[in-house]
């Protein structure tokens, strides 16, 4: 058996239809469906911060990411060149 853990379930994956620690009978399949939770996550989240997957024996943790800062700190306006 191979456990999904959300280590910290944010507002975007409450409102979400996707669950939390779901069980699989093989870590292939818990494989597929963590890296393509992770992928939802990361594409259609609101982007305040990022996730990222683990692997702990036959089970998988996704957890918050810290947010990546904007290059060269420029905050996207549009003015920095």
């Amino acid at each position: 058996m191979s456990t999904i853990n959300i280590a910290q379930e944010c507002g975007c994956f409450k409102r979400s239809p996707l669950e939390n620690n779901v069980t699989f009978d093989n870590k292939d399949d818990a494989m597929i469906k963590a890296l393509g939770m992770v992928n939802h996550m990361n594409d259609k989240f609101c982007g305040k911060h990022g996730f990222e997957l683990s692997e702990n024996g036959q089970d998988f943790s996704i957890a918050m990411k810290a947010p990546q800062p904007a290059s060269g700190g420029c905050c996207g306006g549009g003015h920095c060149g």
